[in-house]
């Protein structure tokens, strides 16, 4: 039998409540809770000798049981027939002084003032779906009204977001004072099918004589809770969002979760509202052999390390969970501009909201280790912010790596766990390591209990940018890849190359095949002015005769050359990533890689050219239709995938193959090694040795 509606718009229908409570009968319901659950609340706010007037009464035991603690001031009123009359029996002679009345809420005809408090237990809610709220409105402004200067509106609800925003905006246009509370829910109190997933608020509004010159609204979490003023409905709107999500997110993981799954949730600083950590779950799956002691733990991520693989992807987090080896896993990333005193300070201030995370049947007062990475808390500093037109905030952040360099790091904050570009910086490392693997997929450090360490010192400033260093595995493949130039033939080795790359990022890409390519001519086209500053100022990139920057958009340029006459590339390589997360293929843009496009680009390429494309696509579908188009337009394509990574690299060949193509060419190899000659003669006198091994960069070549 349904009791409880099946459409929001039910919820106002007093037609709905009078079969509702006809069907119920005696026994009460108690919407969002009883009594017990709100009385530390309900006696903060509301005194025995206030003037009460309770909307929506229902047949709750809540007027009842204030009655018995000294609460006669009562006035009960309801639009259902039946509970009127089922109540007044009920207390005839038990409460003669507790009555109630078959009275419209948003019409009740008392004086103005004549109340101190309106007690609203979830009736706000049922209106506020009817008449796109206008009912409710009107109930809202019927308390108004009936309430005395410094009276107070107390409701009790879900916080539905068209709820809370328009009671909030009713009552504070007027000046009135408004706080909230999140009340927390004990996980073992019998519950049955009324029982919500959301957390329950109590919205407190006070009525002022004067109305003050600002917007007094605060939060608070459970009833004693030290309030946080907010200055924005939408910024109240936010907080109410996090407590909900936590909630969720809480009841959901009381019952386990699929390994498979990785639920997470953002924490946000009391006083300033900005992200402080963010918690990703993991669970071992149901037949992992995990020690029967280790049923939870925290991992703590070093900063500036969330983005790395084993931190910030699905596969990464699954091989770290294996490794730490207990039951569930909650792994906890620092967020830049916030300031970490050191491991034991993030415990205590994590300790009591992430305990609520554990896994079902954790026996009580079980310890639960904070893990880290050698009990390191990592180091960030941000060096530079701005706005783009087009991408939106970036930050500019130096961190140090596993390694013990220090590296300059490009965000676009639109997509703050991708790291746009990378550089190493010239600074000597914190200690002797071998130098950085560029294979993202790493073997997984041991995961160690934390004990408390010192402050993260900040690190002496780097000079410049090592432009020797190549951080992303995909420009190394790349760089290799100009081996390839004019395989099957010998008499063109020693001509200059010309490139053209579209998408300048930090400029790592095109600065080393400047510096370290011999005879090499660089022209890059990059479409945000905000880049090329970026490149300069933060990255040490150098434009000059043999490296050339045009701002423009990368498919109309590839159109103007094709016009013309006269114009070819030995190398053209695509390294542009796609501004919408929703197509599938993060990298490059789809206008980038149609067919009409690429036949452009195999016009504007020399006989001995090679067509470059930095492939990063998760649509399975949408990967086959590009290597499709790639295949007709090109003889020869191959392959290199990037272990660990979703990047793959193709070459293109202008030349068809003189033999059919049964594997990657030989002579490749002997290309290979002499291009590593060639540039590491190059470099000598010049800015360094440059540090790739081309001969590896190419080992996991194949056809495509």
């Amino acid at each position: 039998m349904s009791l409880l509606p099946r459409t929001t718009e039910e919820l106002s229908s007093a037609d709905y409540w009078e079969r509702f409570f006809r069907k119920r009968g005696d026994k009460a319901f108690e919407w969002y809770g009883d009594y017990h659950s709100l009385c530390g609340v309900l006696h903060k706010y509301i005194k025995p000798r206030d003037q009460v007037l309770v909307v929506g009464c229902g047949n709750s035991e809540l007027s009842e049981q204030l009655y018995d603690v000294g609460y006669q001031q009562l006035t009960n009123i309801d639009t259902s027939e039946t509970v009127v009359s089922n109540m007044n029996q009920r207390n005839a002679e038990r409460r003669p002084g507790l009555t109630f009345q078959l009275i419209d809420a948003t019409e009740t005809g008392f004086e103005d003032g004549s109340y101190q408090v309106a007690l609203d237990k979830s009736t706000l809610d049922a209106m506020a779906s009817e008449e796109e709220g206008a009912l409710a409105k009107r109930m809202l402004t019927e308390v108004s009204r009936v309430l005395a200067v410094g009276g107070r509106y107390f409701c009790v609800t879900l916080a539905q977001e068209h709820v809370v925003r328009l009671a909030v905006e009713h009552f504070s246009s007027a000046g009135w004072a408004i706080r909230l509370h999140c009340m927390t829910k004990e996980e073992d109190q019998d519950s049955d099918s009324t029982t919500f997933a959301l957390p329950v608020f109590v919205l407190i509004c006070t009525k002022f004589r004067q109305p003050p010159p600002f917007l007094v609204l605060e939060m608070c979490l459970g009833e004693d809770g030290a309030p946080k003023r907010l200055s924005s409905v939408p910024d109240l709107l936010a907080a109410v969002k996090e407590r909900q999500a936590y909630a969720l997110l809480r009841q959901k993981l009381h019952g386990g979760t699929d390994s498979a799954s990785s639920p997470s949730l953002t924490l946000c600083h009391t006083a300033t509202g900005l992200p402080r950590y963010t918690l990703t779950v993991k669970d071992s799956p149901p037949n992992a052999k995990v020690p029967r002691l280790n049923h939870f733990a925290i991992f703590i991520v070093p900063q500036g390390r969330e983005s790395d693989w084993l931190y910030g992807s699905a596969e990464g987090r699954v091989q770290l969970a294996s490794s730490a080896n207990f039951r569930r896993l909650v792994i906890v990333s620092l967020h830049r501009d916030q300031e970490y005193q050191d491991m034991q300070a993030i415990q205590a201030e994590l300790s009591p909201m992430v305990m609520e995370l554990a896994p079902p049947g954790m026996p009580a007062n079980q310890q639960v280790p904070f893990l880290s990475v050698g009990g390191d808390l990592g180091w960030r500093k941000v060096v530079g912010k701005g706005v783009s037109e087009l991408t939106g905030e970036y930050s500019v952040e130096d961190v140090r790596g596993e390694d013990g360099h220090l590296y300059r790091r490009l965000i676009f904050l639109k997509n703050d766990q991708l790291v746009q570009s990378e550089s190493r910086l010239s600074t000597p490392p914190k200690a002797s390591a071998a130098r950085r693997k560029k294979n993202k997929k790493k073997s997984c450090p041991a995961p160690s209990e934390a004990t408390p360490s010192a402050p993260g010192s900040d690190p002496s400033s780097p000079s410049s940018v090592d432009h020797s260093v190549l951080c992303c595995t995909h420009h190394e493949v790349m760089v290799a890849g100009l081996s390839m130039l004019g395989l099957n033939t010998s008499a063109n080795k020693e001509q200059p190359i010309s490139v053209l790359l579209v998408g300048l990022g930090g400029g790592g890409l095109a600065q080393f095949v400047h510096d370290f390519v011999p005879s090499s001519q660089v022209d890059v086209v990059e479409l945000d002015p905000a880049v090329l500053d970026l490149a300069k100022t933060w990255f040490g990139f150098q434009p000059n005769d043999r490296l050339k920057v045009t701002l423009a958009d990368g498919l109309a340029y590839i159109t103007s050359l094709e016009i013309q006459v006269g114009h070819s590339y030995d190398v053209i390589m695509f390294d542009v990533d796609s501004k919408d997360p929703s197509l599938g293929m993060s990298c490059p843009p789809p206008a980038f890689v149609e067919k009409a496009l690429l036949e452009k680009v195999f016009s504007l390429l020399s006989s001995r050219g090679v067509f470059m494309l930095n492939l990063v696509c998760r649509d399975t579908s949408l990967r086959q239709k590009v290597m499709e188009s790639v295949r007709e337009v090109f003889p020869r394509v191959y392959s290199r995938p990037i272990e660990g990574e979703v990047n793959d690299v193709l070459f293109c060949l202008r030349e068809a193959a003189k033999s059919k193509d049964t594997g990657v060419p030989e002579e490749l190899k002997k290309a290979a090694k002499s291009l590593q000659g060639a540039m590491r003669a190059h470099s000598q006198g010049g800015p360094g040795s440059p540090h790739i091994d081309i001969a590896a960069m190419l080992e996991d070549l194949r056809i495509a």
